[in-house]
């Protein structure tokens, strides 16, 4: 017997839709393999490794991690755990919650958006002008610059996209879309200042 698709056939709807429900959590998963993975060198780094330290972070960083200077590998441990907070925020996306955490969820990942891609274009932007000979740079540090220019800053703007991207599918999918996008909307202004402050102090 052959299923009629029609108007008044439910099937390819309900399969459509379903469909589309999938696919829209591949951006959280993308999310959570991203702060999985991020984690791993801030964990290794504050463990006493140095794997893949030496060539592609700053010598005085890498200086401080081979001291075991208290202060900077409890910034170690705590940039670790953000980084896998950062993932289960990805997962939180990936299902409709209630409406406080769904909320939080977004503003979440609306803040965790612009301060990837921000700091990833300054990366960015950083190894081109160094690469196009209108900034100078130590010889030693050229390397480096080109590590910035196309590991780092390609990878923190890849994490903000794919925040940008869960946080917008979750919020087309919740019942108070609209109000869920507001939170979304005040999580990128709050890190947009937060960045925006930090390269006019040059703190951070």
């Amino acid at each position: 017997m052959t299923i009629k698709h029609s108007r008044d056939n439910p099937v390819r709807p309900a399969a459509s839709w379903a469909l589309r429900r999938r696919a829209g959590r591949w951006p959280g998963f993308a999310v959570a393999a991203w702060g999985f993975l991020f984690a791993i060198p801030s964990f290794l780094w504050a463990s006493g490794g140095t794997f893949g330290a030496r060539s592609t972070v700053a010598p005085s960083l890498v200086k401080l991690a081979e001291d075991r200077v208290m202060w900077f590998l409890a910034v170690l441990w705590v940039t670790g755990f953000l980084k896998l907070f950062g993932a289960l925020v990805g997962i939180g996306l990936t299902r409709r919650r209630g409406t406080w955490t769904g909320q939080l969820l977004v503003l979440c990942g609306g803040g965790a958006t612009v301060l990837l891609v921000w700091h990833g274009c300054l990366f960015v932007a950083h190894g081109i002008l160094v690469e196009a000979g209108a900034r100078a740079v130590e010889p030693d540090l050229a390397g480096l610059t080109r590590w910035y220019l196309y590991l780092w800053g390609p990878w923190f703007i890849a994490g903000g996209l794919a925040f940008a991207a869960a946080a917008t599918h979750y919020s087309r999918r919740h019942d108070d879309r609209r109000e869920v996008r507001l939170y979304g909307c005040v999580g990128a202004l709050g890190a947009l200042f937060l960045s925006s402050a930090s390269l006019v102090t040059g703190i951070g």
